[in-house]
C-alpha cells in the first residue's frame, strides 16, 4: 500500500522521484516557456576592441534564428485497459504487485502522471475501458478508485469508460440487429457497478466536464492546450442508436472543436500482430458516427491485445487517425505500460511514445527480458504527420498554434523514465549445437521428441514417439476409433523439420486439418500400463515442459480450448474435487478461447480441493513458443513460464497431479469431455518433457549442456 502525504493527497514521493522530477525541470527549463532571448552585453563589445584602442571596428553579429526544435505542444497520456492491474493488486488474487514486487503499476501509472503534468504540458489524461477485470467484485474497483483518485488530487482531468469487463453482461456486435441486445439501452442502470464508481457526480469533479449521456456511461469533455480547444468523447462498450445520436448531438452543438473519439473497442489487430484489421463494430461506428463528422480526426481504443495504426479518409476528404492498444496480454498483466501522444502544433505532428512508469521501479533482482520501459518497435514509438490548421479548416478556421515554445515532450519523458535505470542484461539464448546439446536431468520420468519420418510425410496409425526416459513412450491414437472423433485423416499429423530454435530436437509434428465442429482431430497415448499414468508427484513437485506453435490458421469457433497435453479420466472422479466442469479430465494443458496457455490441475491432497490454474498472456499464432510449469511443494505454488518470462496469473498450492486411475491415460494433442475425445491441438508440438521435480532454468530443455 503507498504512503500518501498528508497535504497533497498524493502517494508521498520517493527521493527517486524527486530526482526525476529535478530532471524534468532540467529538461523543460521553466516548465512552460522556451522561447529564446536575444541582446548584446555592452561590456563584452567594449572589451572586444575599438575606441580609443585603435581595434578593429565591431561587426554586427546576426540575430539568431528559430530553435527548430521548439515548438507549441502538449501531451494527452492515455491509459489502456487496466484490468489485470486492479484485480490483481487485490487480497482475493494474493495482492501478487505488491508481494512480488512492492508497489502495483495502476498507482505507478496514475503517480506518474500527476507527478509530472505539469512539466510535459498534460492537460487532460483518457481511459480506453476495462478498468477492471470482473465487474462484480467490489476490491478491484477499490483498486482502480484509488488509483484514479491521485489524478483527481492532484486536478488533473480525465475521462473514462466503461469496457467489456466493466459491465455486468457483455455482449459482442455481430451486425446491425446487435443493436437490439447487449447495449447501454438493456442495462439495468441500477445494478451497474461502473455506474456506481464512476458516476455523473464523479466526472462532474473534472474542470473539463461537459456532460453525459440519459444513460451516464458516455461522456465528453473540452480540454484547453496551447489557446485551442478539444473534446474529447468516450464511448462505453456497446454504444445504443440513443447513444449515437446523443454523440452526433454533443459534436453539432460544438461546431469549432476538434474531436478525439474515445471507445473500448474500434480497431483490431491482425495476426502479425502489428497490422491493422477492422471489426464490425468498428464499421458500425465509421458509418454512423466518424465518416461524416469532419471534427473527429482521431480515435483511440483498447480491447485487442497489442497496437495497430490505421488511416481511413472521411466524407470531406481528410484523414482520420485510428489507434488501437491494450497491454493486458503482455508481460506482468501489460507491465504498466502506456503511452503519450506529443501534439506538436508548430511541426504538425503527433508523436508517440509507449512507456512503462512501473518498470523502473521494480527491484532489480525481479527484472526480466520482458522489462522494457520504453517500447521503441514501430507501432509503439511512432509519428503522424498532421497539418491541424488545414485538417481543422473545414470547422474552425481560427486553429493556429500557442506562443509558448517548448523543447520535444516524448523526448523529455522517454529521459525522465529512464534516468538511473538500467534495462537488466539479457543473456543471449544460445542455439544446441547437436541433437544432444541440453541438460539431462535424472529425475525425468517421461521425454517425448516428436521426431521419426521425412517432413511432410503422415505420422502412421500405432506410431510409437520414444520415451527418452524409458518406460512412458506414446502411440499415435487409430483414427476414428473412440467417441467423439468421426472424420480424422491419416494425414491429419505430419512429421516436420520446423522447430524452437531453442530445441535439441531436430523437428515436430504438425497437427492439420483440426476441427472441432466436424470432430475431427488426431492424438497420442501412453499405453494402459504405462507407470506415468498413476505419478502423482505430490511429494517431489515437478516441471513440465512444452515445445509449441499455434498454427497461423487458428481460429476461436473452431479451436478455442484445444489440449497440447491432458491425462484422461472425469475430473470430479477425484475424491474431495469440488469445483465446476466435472466433465473435464483432471489435468488440462490447452489453448483459451484467447490463444491464453492453461495449465489447470485437480491437485492429489487430501480434502476438498477446486482445480487450481495459471494463465499466460496470449501467445501469437505462428510463433514457437517454450513453456515450462515449475511446481514446488516446499513454496507451496506453482508458476507457468512462457519463453522465460513467469505469468502474472499463477495457482497457489498446485503441487501435484491428481490421477483419476493408474489406467487412464496421458493424452498429446487432444483432450476429453465426459469420456469423449474433444478439443484436438491445431499447429506444431517439438517436445515434451515431465521432470518429478521443480528444476531451475539452467536445466530446462532450453539451456544447453553443461
Amino acid at each position: 500500500m503507498s504512503t500518501f502525504d498528508d497535504e497533497t493527497g498524493l502517494p508521498a514521493p520517493t527521493r527517486r522521484n524527486f530526482l526525476r522530477g529535478g530532471l524534468a525541470a532540467a529538461l523543460i527549463p521553466g516548465a512552460g516557456l522556451l522561447t529564446a532571448c536575444g541582446g548584446d552585453d555592452d561590456d563584452d563589445d567594449s572589451a572586444a576592441g575599438g575606441g580609443e584602442s585603435g581595434g578593429e571596428t565591431p561587426q554586427p553579429q546576426p540575430e539568431p534564428g528559430p530553435d527548430a526544435t521548439q515548438g507549441s505542444r502538449f501531451a494527452l497520456a492515455v491509459l489502456p485497459d487496466t484490468q489485470f492491474y486492479a484485480r490483481y493488486a487485490t487480497l482475493a488474487e494474493s495482492s501478487q504487485y505488491s508481494r512480488k514486487f512492492g508497489s502495483e503499476p495502476y498507482m505507478a501509472q496514475t503517480y506518474w502522471i500527476a507527478a509530472n503534468a505539469a512539466a510535459l504540458n498534460i492537460p487532460f489524461v483518457t481511459h480506453l475501458g476495462d478498468v477492471v477485470d470482473q465487474a462484480g467484485k467490489p476490491d478491484q474497483w477499490k483498486v482502480a478508485d484509488q488509483a484514479m483518485r491521485v489524478l483527481e488530487t492532484a486536478k488533473v482531468p480525465y475521462s473514462v469508460l466503461a469496457g467489456n469487463h466493466d459491465v455486468l453482461r457483455s455482449l459482442e456486435y455481430v451486425d446491425a440487429s446487435s443493436q437490439a441486445s447487449g447495449t447501454e439501452a438493456q442495462r439495468v442502470l441500477a445494478d451497474e457497478p461502473y455506474l456506481q464508481w464512476f458516476n455523473p457526480a464523479r466526472a462532474k469533479r473534472m474542470s473539463t466536464f461537459r456532460g453525459r449521456d440519459a444513460s451516464g456511461f458516455h461522456e465528453y469533455h473540452v480540454f484547453e492546450a496551447e489557446g485551442q480547444q478539444f473534446m474529447v468523447l468516450s464511448l462505453s462498450w456497446r454504444i445504443s442508436d440513443d447513444g449515437i445520436a446523443w454523440a452526433r448531438r454533443v459534436i453539432q452543438e460544438n461546431p469549432g472543436l476538434p474531436v478525439i473519439l474515445v471507445n473500448h473497442q474500434l480497431l483490431n489487430i491482425d495476426r502479425d500482430g502489428v497490422s491493422p484489421l477492422e471489426t464490425a463494430y468498428g464499421n458500425m461506428l465509421w458509418e454512423r458516427l466518424i465518416r461524416d463528422n469532419d471534427q473527429i480526426f482521431m480515435t483511440l481504443n483498447g480491447h485487442h491485445h497489442g497496437a495497430a495504426h490505421q488511416t481511413r479518409v472521411n466524407d470531406f476528404g481528410n484523414k482520420v487517425e485510428i489507434m488501437v492498444v491494450d497491454y493486458q496480454m503482455a508481460y506482468q498483466g501489460g507491465n504498466g505500460l502506456m503511452r503519450l501522444y506529443e501534439f506538436d502544433l508548430t511541426h504538425n505532428q503527433i508523436h508517440v511514445l509507449s512507456f512503462s512508469p512501473w518498470v523502473v521501479q521494480k527491484p532489480r533482482d525481479t527484472l526480466t527480458q520482458f522489462d522494457q520501459a520504453v517500447l521503441k518497435t514501430a507501432n509503439e514509438q511512432f509519428t503522424i504527420e498532421m497539418d491541424f490548421a488545414a485538417r481543422f479548416s473545414g470547422f474552425n478556421k481560427q486553429f493556429k498554434p500557442g506562443a509558448q515554445l517548448r523543447g520535444s515532450l516524448v523526448e523529455a519523458a522517454s529521459a525522465m523514465i529512464l534516468a538511473g535505470y538500467t534495462e537488466p542484461e539479457v543473456e543471449v539464448a544460445r542455439a544446441p549445437a547437436d541433437p544432444e546439446d541440453y541438460p539431462k536431468v535424472a529425475s525425468t520420468v517421461a521425454h517425448w521428441r516428436f521426431t521419426g519420418g521425412a517432413a511432410g510425410q503422415a505420422v502412421a496409425a500405432g506410431q510409437v514417439i520414444e520415451d527418452r526416459a524409458g518406460q512412458n513412450p506414446l502411440r499415435r491414437a487409430a483414427l476414428n476409433a473412440e467417441p467423439g472423433v468421426r472424420t480424422a485423416q491419416l494425414e491429419d499429423v505430419r512429421w516436420s523439420d520446423d522447430k524452437h530454435f531453442l530445441s535439441a530436437a531436430p523437428g515436430s509434428v504438425q497437427f492439420a486439418n483440426t476441427d472441432k465442429n466436424a470432430q475431427r482431430l488426431s492424438y497420442f497415448l501412453t499405453d494402459a500400463a504405462a507407470p506415468l499414468n498413476a505419478m502423482d508427484f505430490a511429494a517431489t513437485g515437478y516441471t513440465v515442459e512444452a515445445f509449441v506453435k499455434i498454427d497461423k490458421n487458428w481460429r476461436s469457433d473452431l479451436h478455442a480450448w484445444m489440449n497440447i497435453m491432458t491425462r484422461d479420466g472425469r475430473r470430479d472422479a477425484v475424491p474431495g474435487f469440488s469445483g465446476g466442469d466435472g466433465e473435464s479430465p483432471p489435468l488440462l494443458f490447452a489453448v483459451s478461447s484467447l490463444r491464453e496457455i492453461q495449465w489447470e490441475v485437480v491437485t492429489p491432497q487430501a480434502g476438498v480441493r477446486a482445480p487450481q490454474a495459471s494463465w499466460s498472456g496470449e501467445i501469437m499464432a505462428d510463433s514457437w513458443v517454450h513453456i515450462a510449469v515449475v511446481a514446488d511443494p516446499a513454496a507451496k505454488e506453482s508458476i507457468m513460464y512462457i519463453e522465460g518470462a513467469p505469468a502474472l496469473r499463477n495457482s497457489g498450492n498446485a503441487t501435484g497431479l491428481a490421477p483419476v486411475s493408474a489406467a487412464m491415460p496421458w493424452v498429446v494433442g487432444a483432450g476429453s469431455w465426459d469420456g469423449e475425445r474433444c478439443d484436438g491441438f491445431f499447429g506444431s508440438i517439438g517436445e515434451i518433457r515431465i521432470a518429478a521435480e521443480p528444476l531451475p532454468s539452467q536445466q530446462w530443455l532450453t539451456a544447453r549442456r553443461g
